[in-house]
């Protein structure tokens, strides 16, 4: 215990903010047998069901895989994330978890624990420079392409639609976006699209969402990069009185990203349509495996995983575990080739969330 004061005390120099998180008791600090690996994870943020739902997870996974854990927040700041990575060395961690929102940014934080030869998993995002042991992903090209596939379909391949994008500063936002539009031309030329950069801010979702009806009332679906922009664009459509069951001619197509429990509550109510479901579950477990197998010396190689997904080689230095994230449907049907599920089955992580 004196050890922990000192380390905490030395670090405080350093970021005392986030000593609140990584020095405290609270849910964030599993307490396996004192030989457990310690690891740290940083939180990307916390202000989405999503990332909630991650910080709710990870030190249950922590536990199960018998690991000691430490956490910080970043809050969708890089500099915080430098911060909280140099508080994390001091406190003795084997290997560090981490979700930059800022993908070109990251190269010099990977550099140095490269240097102290400390593993890195990368989860949700990938660096677009630098190495990792492992990226904990989902195909986020697929995403676009599933969430075109079915406006595609329920709008028989005509009329206009509004793309709220995340971040074009991530790889996350760009890979949805080109998946999204490479269908789309490829499939669906009578599909007129608008893209919105948003910077994964509802607010600014919502305002542009506003926009675009007051200019093109004609407008019949709205693909959504994450939930994020799920209570503007709802709000939205009320105040225009578009937020209407699937059968009235005047519904607006909605398809959103995460799988969070509001999400697939609203799709079974009918308020929105279709969701991605981003397998957070898996994310939170599959970090914390591929930390653990790192600090026993484990290698991996590409191909297929006894977990049903599927390590592909990024590049030189970077490989990407890709789990399965599926298309979500009210009725569980195929759309122009892609399967979905209901919204209803117990094996998606948004209905098994207690």
């Amino acid at each position: 215990m004196r050890l922990e004061n000192l380390l905490c005390s030395t670090a405080s120099a350093l970021s005392a903010l986030v000593l609140i998180s990584a020095c405290s008791g609270g849910s964030g600090t599993s307490a396996p047998p004192s030989d457990a690996p310690l690891v740290g994870v940083d939180y990307p943020r916390s202000d989405t069901d999503f990332w909630r739902s991650y910080i709710r997870y990870t030190p249950q996974y922590a536990k199960q895989l018998g690991l000691s854990l430490k956490t910080t927040n970043s809050h969708n700041d890089i500099s915080a994330l430098s911060a909280n990575v140099q508080t994390l060395i001091v406190l003795g961690v084997k290997g560090i978890a981490m979700a930059p929102q800022s993908t070109s940014a990251i190269a010099p934080i990977l550099a140095q624990l490269e240097g102290k030869k400390i593993p890195v998993v990368t989860v949700d995002t990938r660096p677009e420079r630098g190495k990792a042991f492992m990226v904990v992903r989902a195909d986020n090209r697929a995403y676009g392409e599933k969430a075109c596939k079915y406006l595609g379909a329920k709008l028989h391949g005509k009329g206009k639609v509004v793309m709220l994008q995340g971040d074009l500063s991530s790889i996350n936002g760009r890979d949805r976006t080109d998946g999204f539009n490479v269908c789309m031309k490829a499939n669906y030329p009578g599909i007129e699209v608008f893209a919105e950069p948003t910077n994964w801010d509802g607010a600014v979702a919502a305002e542009k969402l506003q926009n675009d009806l007051a200019i093109h009332p004609d407008i019949r679906g709205i693909y959504m990069q994450a939930s994020f922009a799920l209570s503007g664009t709802l709000q939205v459509l009320k105040q225009q009185e578009l937020l209407v069951g699937p059968k009235d001619k005047h519904h607006v197509f909605v398809v959103s990203n995460d799988g969070t429990p509001r999400e697939l509550t609203h799709i079974s109510k009918g308020s929105i349509d279709a969701t991605v479901s981003q397998p957070v579950d898996l994310y939170a477990k599959y970090a914390l495996y591929y930390l653990q197998a790192a600090i026993d010396g484990k290698r991996f190689q590409p191909g297929k995983t006894n977990h049903e997904s599927t390590i592909v080689r990024v590049r030189d230095g970077l490989l990407e575990d890709q789990l399965s994230a599926p298309l979500v449907t009210a009725d569980g049907g195929t759309y122009d080739g892609v399967p979905s599920l209901k919204s209803t089955d117990p094996r998606l992580w948004g209905n098994s969330l207690g």
